[in-house]
């Protein structure tokens, strides 16, 4: 019985053995150190191509240098000579007060109450005879009808001089002498009226 099994059990033993799982192929050892160099070589290249590109600073432009542009001086006109100020002195006595009042340098003030009773509009000139410190020269004021002003002057004798404008349109003047006396430190009144101008 032998006989007759074991053809059968030869050939399932060999049915068996070609179908059953493959073994592992092993590599020889020359195919292992190539396959390691290639893999080595392939790593190096992606890191090569994974770093930045060095790329070159482009060339500043260095500026080529412009002319500047020129002018053209216009011609001057000509002008007639100059003819130069003579100094004039004034004789002596002569006041040459016909100059705005320095009232800074003027020496000490006090206070003058102006009045306007000419029933008008007063333009008011105050002209200061050379004083005490050296110092003349001319102060103005506008006045609305019986408007008062008080004023700090400097001491010395005034010429008050005063335009009168009315509302029908006619005009007068008033003038006369104010004089603030050094003595004097108290607020004094300077009444304006139609045709002088009074301390009363």
């Amino acid at each position: 019985m032998f006989k007759r099994v074991f053809p059968l059990l030869l050939a399932l033993a060999i049915f068996l053995t070609a179908c059953g799982p493959q073994g592992t192929p092993t590599l020889a050892p020359a195919e292992v150190e190539g396959t390691a160099v290639s893999s080595a070589w392939t790593m190096v290249a992606m890191t090569q191509l994974a770093l930045p590109t060095a790329t070159p600073i482009p060339p500043t432009e260095t500026p080529s240098p412009t002319p500047l542009p020129t002018f053209t001086a216009l011609p001057l006109p000509t002008l007639p000579p100059l003819a130069l100020p003579t100094a004039t002195q004034a004789t002596s006595g002569e006041d040459n007060c016909l100059k705005p009042l320095n009232v800074a340098e003027a020496g000490p003030q006090s206070g003058v109450r102006f009045e306007n009773q000419t029933g008008g509009k007063v333009s008011l000139s105050l002209t200061l005879s050379t004083n005490e410190f050296g110092q003349c020269g001319a102060l103005s004021y506008s006045l609305a009808k019986n408007e008062k002003l008080v004023l700090s002057l400097p001491k010395g004798t005034y010429f008050a001089y005063a335009w009168i404008t009315y509302s029908n349109g006619d005009t007068g003047n008033a003038s006369g002498s104010v004089n603030n006396r050094i003595g004097d430190n108290h607020q004094f009144r300077v009444v304006i009226q139609k045709e002088v101008i009074v301390v009363p």
